[in-house]
């Protein structure tokens, strides 16, 4: 039988790179992995390994890289592909992530996220959803349901139930408020637009100045998706300061109605936050990382922050009735 390394040492051969030094990359929270190919010269690759067994298939990968290529958006080139094993090797864009140049020169901070918001802004005002066939449509309908994963696993892992009532309950009260202010154009929605996934190449112009990685899960979806995702980050803290400028960037630089835009900000943020307690909780549990359970309380503060907001009166007190807090208890459950 032949061994996965096998199947890797294959691909890079015919791809003809074989024989070069191979480091590995940290990874983000799927199943793949990635390393590093430096040949002799210092020119190096990346080397995508997602096993089938294990991952997605690639294709939608490949679909949006090309897609975001087209809108002249820094994505990696893709060198060489197996998809039937789960292999793609890509350009490397380096280490310049923007959680790197933060942790390295915090003085930037404004700079990057005024960067950032000014990359969404351009990306929803140039483009429209033709230019981004094939992706699905992050509907209400769809963002209420995918709350469900809250309660199949975070609050399951932790009371040793799922309160089916309270879900289905949160869900049909959830789709009002989302049907209510999440109307109007959609647009291209990268669903985990975060430090981390954003890498800074100053050399570069406009739009282009940031490269982008881990879009393949991107969807078509509501403007204030994305702002979330950056926003509302679940691996660092984000003043409300920085909060407040790029909402007030991003509104006064579109022309969207702000009253709205802020209610919608709000309630994208109760769902996002509420999809990766459960994700972080699937995780630990599942998948054997605990260690995304220490970011659950960052990610606990931005869901109760979100509920106060008016749109989330008729249901904030149920959900967190039925959603325990994150204590050193609770947090210690989900970890064992």
């Amino acid at each position: 039988m032949t061994s996965r390394a096998q199947v890797v040492d294959r691909f890079l051969a015919q791809a003809g790179y074989s024989n070069q030094a191979r480091t590995s990359l940290a990874g983000d929270a799927s199943m793949r992995r990635y390393e590093r190919l430096v040949d002799s010269t210092g020119h190096s690759v990346v080397l995508m390994d997602a096993p089938p067994d294990k991952n997605p298939n690639l294709e939608p990968y490949i679909h949006i890289t090309k897609l975001l290529a087209a809108q002249r958006v820094s994505v990696p080139d893709i060198i060489a592909q197996d998809l039937q094993n789960g292999l793609l090797l890509i350009e490397d864009l380096g280490d310049n992530l923007f959680s790197n140049v933060l942790n390295h020169s915090p003085n930037q901070e404004r700079a990057l996220y005024e960067a950032a918001t000014d990359w969404l802004i351009k990306m929803h005002t140039s483009t429209n959803i033709w230019d981004f066939p094939k992706l699905e449509p992050l509907t209400p309908s769809a963002l209420s349901q995918l709350t469900s994963l809250t309660f199949n696993t975070y609050r399951y892992y932790i009371c040793e139930n799922i309160d089916d009532h309270a879900r289905a309950e949160f869900e049909i009260a959830f789709l009002k408020p989302l049907s209510k202010y999440l109307s109007g154009q959609m647009v291209f929605v990268h669903r985990d637009f975060h430090v981390q996934n954003l890498l800074w190449l100053p050399k570069r112009d406009g739009i282009a100045r940031i490269g982008v990685i881990d879009f393949q899960d991107a969807k078509l979806g509501h403007p204030a998706y994305d702002l979330v995702s950056l926003l509302q980050d679940a691996r660092r803290d984000v003043s409300q300061e920085i909060q407040d400028a790029m909402l007030d960037r991003y509104i006064k630089r579109t022309g969207v109605n702000g009253a709205t835009f802020r209610t919608a900000y709000a309630l994208l943020g109760v769902q996002r936050n509420m999809r990766i307690l459960g994700v972080f909780a699937r995780l630990s549990k599942t998948y054997g990382k605990p260690e995304y359970v220490d970011l659950i309380p960052r990610v606990w503060k931005y869901f109760t922050q979100g509920l106060t907001d008016e749109a989330c009166a008729t249901f904030a007190p149920m959900l967190l009735d039925s959603l325990p807090a994150p204590t050193q208890e609770n947090l210690q459950k989900l970890s064992g």
